[in-house]
Order: C-alpha cells, then structure tokens, then sequence
C-alpha cells in the first residue's frame, strides 16, 4: 500500500469500545479518543464494517438493541464528522475480490480484504483493530 495519512477502523475496534466486558474495552476507547483528536488524518470506517460490527453485536447477544445501539454509536460518529463511512464501490469490491482470493487462506475474510482496499484506494496504511491477521499488511494502532 502506499503512504498516506489516515486511520481506517475495523469493526473490532467498534465492538470493543461498545461492549465494556470486552477484554478490549478500554483500550478501544482510547484509541478512538485519539484517532479522532484529528492527529491522525482522516478517519474512516465503510458500510461493510458497518454491517459486520452489528451482526456480530447481534449474534453475540442476541439481542437487536444492542446490535441497534453499536450502529446508532457508530452511525453518532458519522454524522459529527468524526468518522467517514465510505461505501465499497464496484472497483473498491473488485480489488477485494482479488485480495481475498490470495488472502482469504491466511484468514482474512472478504469483508477485511473490502477494509484494505479501500485503504488503499484512499492511501492509507494505517488501520486501528485488534484482529492479529492484518500484522504485515497494514500499520495496526492497537
């Protein structure tokens, strides 16, 4: 990928800051304290994340309302313009496909592979999450 600034987040840094039994909890609130201070660059999130973060809130609990207060968290975050949820067009989807045919064996799921392409489309390398299996192919803040 090449330089550029700005931070992506990934749908478990969103989880972690919403769940407070989260063994990442508090840790995610910082980050996403700092993240989006502006020191960083432009902070971005994209539908697919979206879309992951609350079915995970729901299968977790099984609960819609907690599903429906991590979107509504997320969804605060985008409308104060602390986060942009950027949507994966049809090269953004066509350049994941491709990743997650080389990257999907070493567990990177389609949506992770839709994460690093929009990164890429956007120049950044810098991707806050809490998943190990995006070590070597971006700068992680964990």
């Amino acid at each position: 990928m090449r330089r550029g600034r700005g931070v992506f987040i990934d749908t478990s840094l969103f989880v972690a800051v919403h769940n407070t039994r989260d063994v990442d909890h508090d840790r995610a609130i910082e980050i996403i304290k700092d993240v989006t201070s502006g020191d960083h660059g432009h902070v971005f999130t994209s539908d697919y994340v979206f879309d992951e973060a609350v079915t995970t809130a729901l299968v977790r609990t099984k609960r819609l309302e907690n599903a429906t207060r991590l979107g509504e968290m997320i969804l605060n975050l985008v409308d104060k313009r602390f986060i942009e949820m950027v949507r994966v067009d049809e090269h953004t989807f066509n350049s994941a496909w491709s990743l997650f045919q080389r990257l999907g064996a070493a567990g990177l799921s389609f949506t992770d592979c839709t994460s690093l392409a929009a990164m890429s489309a956007r120049k950044s390398e810098t991707i806050a999450s809490f998943d190990s299996h995006f070590q070597g192919l971006a700068s992680v803040i964990r």
